[in-house]
């Protein structure tokens, strides 16, 4: 769901063909990066509002998690977004308490009530959280560890054509299927409980007594998790006052089958997840757990199964507060917050000391230059020079048409400086950063002049209003667009209409831990480097995103060590 939320706010900011008035239309709202990333962000917490029906968690998910950068206008938008979900869901939520739509809206806007049948807790039950929290971090990092593996196996075999990628999901189905449907058959029948309110065994797809193959008056707890939906496999484990409803050995193969299939199945060409997975694996062995410290900790066992799901999620994801919050909108249980603090810090902590949140694993895996919002230290000990990648490919404000292909067909830049030089200015002088979008709209309208002349804004004439927009992913100009005969090769363009004048600037001195400080917090794509001194070309070089990677820095400068 929050995947399925910023795809659909990516394509709404990308706009379309200039025949869909449409698409135009949104273009006008959403026609820079920023606008863009605050829209897809908005999505990403209406993703979470939606699936987890938790509006203030999809709100601090997307600051969490979701957004490089905040400000009071982001948070008033995702703020607004996740209300319109709820309002919506709630309104069809009681359109469907007649049957109409099958199992959706079961539950209500609280998907997991479990009213806590203790409200207090002393020491021994804090240490028992504790313990608990040192589990869940120790099992996430694990978890990240094999998923980080896994995936970088299933790359390799989705890169070999879509035939093994459709090997893979037949494989890891049947796989599935093999241990939802035979890992019942070695569980014990147990006697339904006395003074039951709802059917034991349950009749239908939910429910928390599965017979399967059990004599009448009887129920099969392992069938009971398995053959059934993800909600009510949670609902059960989370269920309070049923200590006795689940064997430790069932806990146990539970745990698992579900750790190890959530491992394996993530990364296949199948629309799936890690929050459901892993919430079902720490609520088992939270409820296992819970079992074993019951001489010590008076807390129930439907309470150390959402505590055992805090940690295993703060093992895994490394969020606090967004959790916390979504945790408590899912359960209507507010007087265990301090509790599931307490397991989200202390699982956090134990898994950080072994490696990064899986997130964050896999944005590294795939190679994107994502931004950490705090500067490594080892950032002190440089300055914006050191880090800057050469050779720097610039133009003049006039340039030949020939120099610009040349330069687009030898580079991949997105972004290029401006520099006048005399006649056109007393000494070289930074004009500005031009992007690679906007010249190769200037080279395809061709308004190229024979002499080294200003042209001014009458270059820009013939263009229409959004023609120098920002495209959608693969809808903008490629180079193989652009042709260009051998006579204008000689010609000449202006560039200064097209160029942005005022781009941001530091001087080469300044610490490296400064400017990825200002760089992130701007969400800019490019940040010139300028000399300190006079007498010297007017631009030292350009800093990106991957000139502040740590793979970058760390090839330049290797005696420093990375801080994990």
């Amino acid at each position: 769901m929050v995947h399925t939320g910023a795809c659909i706010a990516n394509l709404l900011g990308q706009g379309g063909s200039r025949k869909y008035h449409l698409t135009w239309t949104w273009l006008k709202y959403f026609k820079n990066d920023r606008d863009r990333r605050d829209l897809i962000t908005c999505g990403a917490a209406a993703g979470v509002a939606a699936a987890f029906r938790a509006p203030v968690g999809g709100v601090l998910f997307a600051l969490e998690e979701a957004a490089s950068w905040w400000r009071s206008a982001l948070l008033w938008r995702t703020f607004f977004t996740t209300a319109v979900v709820a309002v919506v869901l709630r309104g069809l939520i009681e359109y469907c308490r007649s049957g109409k739509c099958g199992l959706f809206g079961q539950g209500g806007l609280i998907m997991f009530d479990v009213g806590s049948p203790m409200t207090t807790y002393g020491t021994p039950d804090l240490l028992a959280v504790i313990i608990l929290g040192i589990i869940g971090g120790v099992f996430g990092s694990l978890y990240n560890y094999l998923v980080d593996k896994v995936l970088r196996t299933y790359t390799k075999i989705n890169e070999k054509g879509p035939t093994f990628k459709i090997l893979l999901v037949i494989i890891i189905s049947l796989l599935t299927s093999c241990c939802s449907y035979g890992l019942p058959w070695i569980g014990k029948c147990t006697p339904c409980p006395a003074n039951l309110k709802e059917p034991c065994p349950t009749i239908g797809r939910s429910g928390n007594f599965k017979n399967f193959q059990c004599q009448e008056g009887h129920y099969n707890d392992l069938a009971s998790l398995f053959l059934n939906t993800n909600d009510d496999a949670i609902r059960n484990l989370f269920s309070s006052g049923t200590k006795d409803e689940f064997y430790l050995s069932s806990l146990l193969i539970f745990f698992a089958a579900i750790y190890f299939l959530g491992i394996i199945t993530y990364g296949i060409a199948i629309p799936s997840g890690l929050f459901i997975p892993v919430i079902l694996a720490g609520a088992s062995y939270g409820r296992f757990v819970g079992h074993l410290l019951g001489p010590i900790s008076s807390l129930d066992a439907g309470l150390f199964a959402l505590l055992g799901a805090a940690s295993f999620l703060g093992g895994t994801m490394r969020m606090t507060v967004s959790l916390c919050v979504i945790l408590l909108e899912l359960t209507n249980d507010l007087l265990m917050l301090p509790l599931v603090m307490l397991v989200l810090l202390v699982s956090k902590t134990v898994a950080d000391s072994f490696n990064k949140g899986v997130y964050d694993q896999i944005v590294k895996m795939k190679g994107l230059p994502y931004m950490e919002a705090h500067a490594e230290p080892y950032m002190k000990h440089l300055v914006a020079r050191d880090v800057v990648s050469g050779p720097l490919v610039s133009f003049v404000g006039i340039e030949k048409v020939g120099n610009i292909m040349q330069a687009l067909h030898m580079t991949k830049h997105n972004g290029f400086p401006v520099i006048d030089e005399p006649p056109f200015s007393d000494a070289p002088e930074l004009c500005g950063v031009v992007l690679r979008s906007h010249l190769l709209v200037l080279l395809k309208g061709k308004r190229f002049s024979k002499e080294r002349v200003p042209t001014g804004e009458a270059v820009l004439q013939r263009f229409g209003a959004f023609d120098f927009a920002k495209a959608g992913s693969g809808k903008g100009l490629k180079l193989e667009d652009v042709q260009i005969e051998e006579e204008e090769m000689e010609m000449f363009v202006d560039l200064h209409p097209i160029t942005n004048g005022s781009p941001y600037t530091v001087v080469e001195t300044m610490s490296l831990a400064k400017a990825a400080v200002l760089f992130r917090e701007l969400g800019l794509r490019h940040l010139c480097v300028v000399p300190k001194t006079q007498g010297r070309p007017p631009v030292v070089g350009i800093l990106t995103r991957h000139d502040f990677m740590p793979e970058h820095i760390m090839g330049l400068f290797p005696h420093f060590s990375h801080h994990k």
